[in-house]
């Protein structure tokens, strides 16, 4: 955990919004930015379907019964949320606002339409960025290189990716992941610039009125 300096201005923390269609790269930057980056939180959704025997509960996710999760929403008290194959999954205010109030940055991959719903709710907090594909045909080699889903599913994740792609104005950013280590240091320039924004120096105002009242000489 990085350590507190009582010389500097506080700054509230930021979201890091990271979306992609399917195998351009979103997943494997956002885990490692979450292994390499200090003060970066991985935000961890909520979950009503059932918990994987290879999955840990408050890792992979939270899994919540369906009056939990159907309350929070009821509550608003949640950023995004979205029912997926039965289940609902969405992501809690609470811990990322408190993330947020202690200066630290909290870190999402969600596709566009979670990024729409947060930007609706807390835009002033969110850097959004969008990762494409060098090509579409670049983008089928890497889903048929993986070698998880049969011919029709591929295609099917094709014709989402053009649908994803079509809303890349949304966001604040847009990467072209034809490298994965330049997309990488991308996203890292990226975070170091928002981290430094002014309107999240919350204690800026009172830090430079030190300065100019400090006697020297």
């Amino acid at each position: 955990m990085a350590m507190v300096d009582p010389t500097r201005p506080a700054r509230r923390g930021l979201m890091l919004i990271l979306s992609s269609p399917s195998g351009a790269g979103k997943s494997t930057l956002t885990r490692t930015l979450s292994q390499r980056e200090t003060n970066l939180d991985l935000s961890i959704s909520v979950t009503t379907r059932g918990k994987r025997p290879s999955e840990m509960d408050g890792v992979h996710y939270r899994f919540i019964d369906r009056d939990a999760f159907d309350l929070l929403r009821q509550r608003d008290e949640l950023l995004e949320w979205a029912e997926v194959h039965g289940n609902g999954y969405g992501t809690p205010c609470k811990p990322v606002e408190e993330a947020l109030k202690a200066g630290r940055d909290v870190l999402f991959d969600i596709d566009y339409q979670g990024t729409q719903q947060i930007l609706e709710k807390a835009r002033e907090d969110v850097v959004a960025i969008f990762i494409l594909p060098p090509s579409m045909a670049e983008l089928r080699s890497r889903l048929v290189r993986r070698a998880e889903d049969a011919p029709e599913v591929i295609a099917r994740r094709l014709d989402n990716a053009r649908d994803e792609i079509a809303r890349w104005s949304v966001y604040d950013y847009v990467i072209v992941n034809d490298d994965f280590g330049a997309a990488y240091e991308s996203v890292r320039s990226i975070l170091a610039a928002e981290r430094l924004k002014r309107s999240r120096a919350v204690g800026m105002a009172a830090f430079v009125e030190t300065l100019l009242a400090e006697k020297v000489g």
